[in-house]
């Protein structure tokens, strides 16, 4: 094949599910198919319906081949998701849904042979946010069916053994708050023997290797080429760090924004982490340890925020700060670094216009990702990428809060990061630091410290 430009970009988020073109050579998403990732089946327990997703990603493949070309497959997923396939390459059970209490139910037990945080990095978590809780309560209650797993493997290299036939892990996925890596050994923790999964863990491989080329009945289907290379891929949060990671000079910290709020340290202080507090290591596309810390941003906002197009006016901006009005942590209390507390507005909320909600509500989440930065020992700029990059509120809060530069990642680092693979990474100059242009922050400043003494008290 010559050389790789238009990357077909399978990104598999918690709430939307897309396939993106990504041109290499241009630096851009050259075209994008999109549709709601939603939990759709139900039967014995909430899960990912994904031979529909795979429909979906099969139609967007062809669409993309027919109009562009494609040159190159790479895939990026949200975490705390594992497929368990039988012997044939089927599933040994339903892909579940990480949103899901069942595994709250062993939690005690599971308790007895979870690795403790030292050797893995991964906080205990509540649902299905650990695999590792997952696969305990599935092999608990579904023992005959846990009997037949053959191989488990990683959301993102599932996509990929489903378009080339290989079966395959890699680490940022194996290292997402699992309880199934340990990070400083680069190797899996303990609790893949206690579940009697040692030998069943797929094949160890880099985000940027070559897992194979498109099977033949894949190359039919969507007219790609039988040679078409399908890359290992990548856990999305670190998609989103790689173009910086290849881009610029430590230290910096990277927040990927979305249904969760993710902080990621590099060069930064050497923290201390706290597991009651929701951090945790990450590992990086290169294995290597990153301090990271995180809580459900983008769900707080679905909930707290005011529906529809809301403009804060300027004497909604002056009311919240001269009346010190405020959202305390927690909005959800089983994740982040308050978790257990639930806290709210500090007046009555029928009190406020929907530009004061928002506003408030903007750098409440703002605040809790300076203290999240805090918590990993994060130093130099802090680049901001998704969806509240767009949110010049929060930058600025953000800023004020913590007292560094804050940074818009130029379009999407996420799809940058995962199309980057099937090159070996590309140094990009939208990447470089760009501070935000930013005012009022003095204003701002005071107003984050009086939240900060507000704060509850964690034990």
């Amino acid at each position: 094949m010559s050389a790789i430009r238009k990357v077909a970009v399978i990104d598999i988020g918690k709430t939307n599910a897309k396939v993106i073109l990504y041109d290499l050579e241009d630096g851009r998403e050259a075209d994008t198919r999109s549709k709601r990732n939603v939990v759709t089946g139900h039967s014995p327990y909430p899960h990912f319906e994904v031979d529909e997703l795979f429909a979906f990603i099969l139609d967007a493949l062809a669409q993309f081949q027919k109009e562009h070309g494609v040159d190159a497959i790479s895939i990026t997923t949200h975490g705390a998701t594992a497929a368990l396939l039988k012997r044939d390459g089927s599933l040994a059970l339903p892909v579940l849904d990480y949103e899901h209490t069942g595994p709250d139910e062993t939690r005690e037990d599971y308790e007895k042979i979870r690795p403790p945080f030292a050797e893995t990095g991964s906080p205990r978590l509540a649902m299905g946010l650990n695999i590792g809780a997952q696969l305990f309560w599935q092999k608990t209650r579904f023992p005959d069916w846990f009997a037949e797993i053959d191989c488990v493997l990683p959301y993102p290299q599932y996509w990929g053994f489903r378009l080339t036939g290989r079966r395959a892990g890699e680490a940022t996925s194996w290292g997402c708050h699992t309880d199934l890596w340990s990070p400083r050994s680069r190797t899996f923790s303990s609790l893949v023997g206690e579940l009697g999964l040692f030998g069943k863990m797929g094949e160890l491989v880099k985000a940027d290797d070559k897992l194979g080329e498109v099977l033949p009945a894949i190359a039919k289907k969507t007219g790609l080429a039988p040679n078409c290379p399908v890359f290992a891929g990548i856990h999305d949060s670190n998609a989103s760090l790689l173009p910086h990671l290849w881009s610029r000079a430590q230290p910096f910290s990277v927040v990927s924004t979305g249904t969760w709020v993710i902080a990621m340290a590099v060069g930064g202080h050497p923290p201390t982490l706290d597991e009651d507090r929701d951090t945790l290591i990450n590992v990086n596309a290169y294995g290597d340890p990153v301090p990271s810390a995180r809580f459900m941003g983008g769900r707080v906002f679905e909930v707290a925020a005011p529906a529809g197009d809301v403009a804060v006016t300027e004497d909604d901006r002056k009311a919240m700060l001269k009346n010190r009005i405020m959202m305390m942590p927690s909005v959800l209390g089983d994740t982040g670094p308050f978790q257990g507390i639930i806290g709210g507005w500090t007046v009555d909320e029928h009190h406020l216009t929907p530009g004061m909600r928002l506003l408030g509500v903007s750098w409440y989440l703002a605040l809790m990702t300076a203290i999240c930065l805090e918590l990993t020992g994060a130093s130099g700029p802090v680049i901001v990428e998704g969806p509240f990059s767009e949110n010049h509120d929060y930058l600025s809060m953000l800023s004020a809060a913590t007292g560094r530069p804050v940074e818009k990642s130029p379009g999407s680092g996420t799809s940058t990061g995962a199309a980057g693979l099937a090159v070996g990474g590309v140094k990009l100059s939208a990447f470089r630091p760009h501070p935000e242009p930013l005012s009022g922050l003095a204003e701002l400043n005071a107003y984050a410290e009086i939240w900060r003494e507000r704060l509850p008290e964690v034990e």
